[in-house]
């Protein structure tokens, strides 16, 4: 750490740095209620208790989402407001107990859902930040203003699109965005250049709701029944129809260049219903990911195509309705260089023997002899940006300005934003062509020497960072210049892409996302819990 750090940054980190033991507690309370995206009310209730006993005010359920919550905190006036930010949300059919070996938890069913990222201690590590920026503005008199958001849903990139809709952002003047680090060659930076691109996702409903005027469905004369006439297609052949159609057309949706996914989800299958009765209604969500929004407009043609074609074809009506429609990515290189010098000062996470050990033990479950080094050398490593950026442009063709997805994008649109990555733990192959299985990294998530170093490495360049544009009116001056180039003019600007969704666009709550229940059994998984 360098010597000459200013003591407002000094304080942040000897405050991250005597807070750790309880830090570590509390990120363990949310690992252990690994809620689903839209779902996770306890684990928002908690940060929600948590910010205001440390004196935020917060408003809970902001922008019309349950599990959502704004919180601020001011000292002074006329000081800049400086913002970050947790989510909580787990994955489904990720479920698995912190230990080295396959076991998902007890009490669910096995596939419930379980931290992957984790954003557990991406959460984490933006409270960290958040607190200790706290911690040194009070001690220092320092004027700003901290805005700190809770996002659901960000595994459907849910949140951030209607925060952004509701004007949320617009009053920020910088956002650090923090995420443990899924690419190891971006261990422990900052993106400079090639950001999270395009995520859009909607959900096709498919009703059947006059099934007797299909055909012959409604002629029951003398003494024919509804068992021997025609019944309509209706919305489980719908559904059907729209996922096999979808599979065939999928190639020609784009070219064949470029990053770009398409992934389903059937959310209602038809009901269960008499035999000869048709299903009246049906559900499937369709989610993809490409660079840019024109790419993303293509392959939404070609879905709207198949529904309307697929809806004739079994007597259904059909409507979309969107879960998430995000832009791509803004870079802003003042700010991410203010970030690194930061990261420099603080130093790459460092991880303990006992956390090693642990890696070791589940090679070794797995079958193969265990390296000294279970994780790769990268993660405790500083990664300088452009040699960052050089090793993600060498994968991608160069009209390519965006790669992969995350929900943050939409902020970078209304205030200058940098994208921090920190190393979390995750092990080195175990043998050349073997393939890591996805219970290790979730196994890693809930091991508290796995994860500490990384969100309390996190928590302290985000609040020297923070304290940095605070202190520094020139320096943050320079992100916003940069930003207003960028866009045109700022918000609003001649190059300004406004928020996908539009004005205040309702939360997607109300769909049959999967969730915990509570029962005569008590609560539970919504698939009951199997027998032991």
């Amino acid at each position: 750490m360098a010597a000459d750090i200013s003591p407002a940054k000094r304080t942040a980190i000897d405050w991250v740095d005597a807070q750790a033991d309880s830090l570590s507690r509390d990120h363990m309370e949310i690992w252990h209620l690994h809620e689903p995206s839209w779902r996770e009310y306890k684990s928002a209730a908690w940060y929600v208790q948590r910010l205001r006993a440390e004196g935020f005010e917060v408003e809970a359920g902001s922008a019309g989402m349950p599990t959502a919550f704004c919180a601020t905190w001011e000292s002074g006036t006329g000081g800049p407001t400086i913002s970050c930010y947790a989510e909580y949300d787990a994955v489904v059919g990720s479920s698995q107990d912190p230990v080295p070996y396959r076991k998902p938890r007890d009490g669910v069913h096995p596939y419930a859902a379980g931290h992957t990222d984790p954003h557990s201690a991406l959460g984490l590590g933006g409270l960290t930040g958040a607190l200790a920026m706290q911690a040194a503005m009070k001690a220092h008199n320092i004027a700003g203003r901290i805005k700190f958001f809770g996002e659901p849903a960000e595994k459907m990139c849910g949140s951030k699109p209607i925060h952004a809709s509701h004007g949320y952002y617009d009053d920020i003047d910088a956002l650090i965005s923090f995420h443990p680090t899924s690419l190891p060659a971006l261990s422990n930076t900052v993106i400079w250049d090639t950001h999270c691109g395009c995520y859009w996702s909607k959900i096709y409903t498919f009703e059947c709701r006059d099934p007797e005027t299909w055909g012959s469905a409604g002629e029951r004369a003398g003494a024919r029944n509804s068992h021997s006439i025609a019944r309509a297609p209706a919305a489980m052949d719908a559904l059907c129809l729209m996922y096999t159609t979808t599979k065939y057309t999928k190639e020609n949706m784009l070219p064949h260049h470029g990053s770009w996914t398409l992934n389903e989800a059937v959310l209602n299958g038809g009901f269960a219903t008499a035999d000869n009765l048709p299903p009246r209604f049906a559900q499937i969500q369709y989610a993809w990911r490409c660079p840019s929004i024109e790419m993303a407009e293509s392959i939404e043609r070609v879905l709207d195509g198949n529904a309307e074609h697929v809806g004739r074809l079994t007597h259904c009506d059909w409507r979309s309705d969107w879960v998430t429609k995000t832009r791509p990515g803004m870079a802003n290189h003042a700010l991410a260089e203010i970030t690194y010098e930061n990261f420099k000062t603080v130093g790459a996470p460092r991880f303990s023997e006992e956390a090693k050990e642990f890696g070791r033990e589940m090679i070794r479950n797995l079958g193969y002899d265990a390296p000294d080094e279970p994780f790769p050398e990268i993660l405790e490593e500083l990664v300088d940006p452009r040699d960052g950026e050089a090793q993600l442009r060498a994968m991608l063709p160069s009209w390519q300005t965006n790669y992969t997805s995350d929900d943050y994008t939409d902020m970078t649109w209304h205030t200058p934003t940098v994208r921090l990555y920190v190393g979390r733990a995750a092990l080195k192959a175990p043998a050349p062509g073997v393939r890591v299985p996805h219970w290790c990294h979730c196994a890693l998530g809930g091991l508290p020497a796995a994860m500490d170093p990384m969100f309390l490495t996190a928590g302290k360049v985000i609040a020297t960072t923070g304290l940095e544009l605070m202190l520094d009116p020139e320096a943050l001056a320079g992100c916003r210049t940069e930003f207003e180039g960028r866009t045109g003019g700022g918000v609003g600007g001649t190059a300004w892409v406004p928020p996908l969704l539009g004005k205040n666009c309702p939360a997607p709550i109300h769909y049959p996302w999967p969730e915990y229940i509570e029962t005569e059994r008590g609560r539970e998984w919504m698939l009951p819990t199997p027998p032991v």
